[in-house]
């Protein structure tokens, strides 16, 4: 005969089976639901708590239907319909910029011309804009010849410094090949059908060796970047996948990375191709570098904890995506730390548009931002009793693990919440590995990580990259390597 005990037991083992299976099962459905958000689903972060849903409410007064039906049925006199017309408001277009040619045609009344003796009282002016597509042109430069008496030879004037003298691109056209590609993403094929239907034939492999001949002019400013972007007390990394094409292994390619570093104070990112994800390539970059570094937390990061001359701190942003992520789970949980956390980037929001002082982005913060964050580190700790693989408990296990560095930009006013500045700079990447899929070869992604560079700086200084490019290829090879630094986008936008 069994013995209570023995039923009070195995009753209790399968208790604890069914939370443990349970538990599995919710897991792996939240993993699920993330993968199918993933290929399928919109990835906006963003979230409306329902605490302030209310405050969008607008007090707008239902209307009888039979009332609106009675209106619309009701017959409108002609010049009522014509009243109401012209009182609609429409948006006044923008003028198009002065520095466009104008190429004006006049049209006259009929019985009406130039030569009539009647003079017009007045002119309606409509601007329409238009382009002539592949406006190609060939510069000739003719170099005389002379007969020098004084040494009896020839002389001949000299052709002016180009990326490549024995090239058939010039300097203009080299620059929009590189913008087509490193900034519209523009794939070589693409290309060298733009040129095909301008009736212009170049092989594809000339075109795909412009970025290594313009690459090999550009890495002495490319090093100057790199110098200027460390020389400052605060940097923000990340890394993203940059696949190579593998020559070893036929249909199959190397994963490698874009590393990126963004110097919020000198306004460059900087981006370093590496054939992997290990602490070798940021501990060869930050040998020489003091200050503070604000990543995602990836472990290979760790290293930077036991350098004394640099302080390293967390992002906001990806903490806030643990949370996010457990809202359909744990929907109260999660909807109470969001929330929370709005008012906090709410402070931020101000600090950025109001564009505070050091001193009152102290005061702001210390005064609004820092009693939330207590009262936010407080309920993490009253929270860490949730089933261990469950989403809020790896939101709140992740975020209560890192909150001394996810709060460390409280007391230093030149540091940001989160990273996504530095997230922001890696997305041109995204958007050029989906369309050419990946670079040729190691050179090549070195390359293409010079391009994002210069041009993410130009985004970051609301530079022009097509008309910096063109100007920097023409001013390079007659700028001392001491002045190098006055052609990056930052130095460029006040000098040029």
């Amino acid at each position: 005969m069994i013995e209570t005990a023995d039923l009070l037991l195995e009753n209790k083992n399968l208790q604890d089976q069914l939370i443990q299976s349970q538990s599995k099962i919710n897991y792996l459905q939240f993993q699920l639901d993330q993968l199918k958000r993933q290929v399928f689903g919109v990835k906006s972060e963003r979230f409306l708590s329902m605490l302030n849903a209310g405050q969008l409410a607008l007090p707008i007064e239902e209307e009888n239907p039979s009332e609106i039906e009675k209106e619309e049925t009701f017959p409108v006199e002609a010049h009522d319909r014509k009243k109401n017309k012209q009182k609609k408001n429409h948006p006044l277009r923008k003028p198009f910029p002065a520095y466009l040619t104008r190429e004006v045609e006049k049209i006259y009344p009929q019985g009406f011309d130039e030569n009539s003796p009647e003079k017009p009282i007045g002119e309606e002016v409509t601007e329409i804009l238009e382009e002539i597509p592949g406006k190609f042109y060939v510069r000739q430069i003719i170099r005389y010849k002379f007969a020098n008496k004084e040494t009896g030879g020839v002389v001949i004037g000299e052709l002016p410094s180009r990326v490549n003298e024995k090239g058939m691109f010039g300097e203009l056209l080299l620059t929009r090949i590189i913008i087509d590609k490193y900034c519209d993403h523009l794939p070589g094929y693409r290309q060298e059908q733009r040129f095909t239907r301008a009736g212009i034939k170049i092989p594809y492999s000339t075109l795909m060796d412009v970025p290594r001949q313009v690459g090999n002019y550009m890495v002495l400013l490319y090093e100057e970047l790199k110098k200027q972007s460390l020389v400052c007390r605060y940097l923000q990394i990340d890394e993203t996948p940059h696949p190579v094409q593998d020559r070893e292994t036929q249909g199959k390619t190397h994963r490698g990375y874009l590393w990126v570093y963004r110097s919020v104070e000198q306004r460059l990112v900087l981006f370093e191709y590496c054939p992997g994800r290990g602490t070798e390539w940021p501990k060869e970059i930050l040998k020489n570098y003091k200050g503070f570094i604000q990543t995602d937390g990836y472990k290979v990061y760790d290293y930077f904890d036991r350098r004394a001359d640099i302080t390293s701190i967390c992002c906001m942003a990806h903490a806030r995506r643990y949370f996010e992520k457990a809202l359909k789970d744990h929907k109260e949980l999660a909807e109470y730390f969001i929330s929370k956390l709005q008012a906090v980037y709410t402070v931020e929001r101000e600090i950025r548009d109001e564009n505070k002082s050091e001193e009152e982005i102290l005061f702001l913060r210390k005064e609004k931002s820092l009693p939330i964050l207590n009262e936010l580190e407080k309920w993490l700790k009253e929270n860490t009793n949730h089933p261990p693989r469950s989403p809020i408990s790896q939101a709140v296990a992740y975020t209560l693990s890192r909150w001394k560095k996810l709060t460390v930009y409280i007391e230093h006013p030149f540091l940001e919440i989160d990273n996504n500045l530095v997230e922001n700079a890696i997305r041109p990447t995204v958007l050029g590995r989906k369309n050419y899929l990946f670079s040729g070869s190691h050179e090549s992604a070195q390359r293409a990580a010079m391009f994002y560079s210069f041009f993410g700086s130009c985004k970051m200084n609301d530079v022009n990259p097509q008309e910096w490019l063109a100007d920097v290829l023409v001013k390079l090879p007659e700028t001392k390597t001491t002045e190098l630094y006055t052609l990056l986008p930052n130095y460029w936008k006040n000098n040029k």
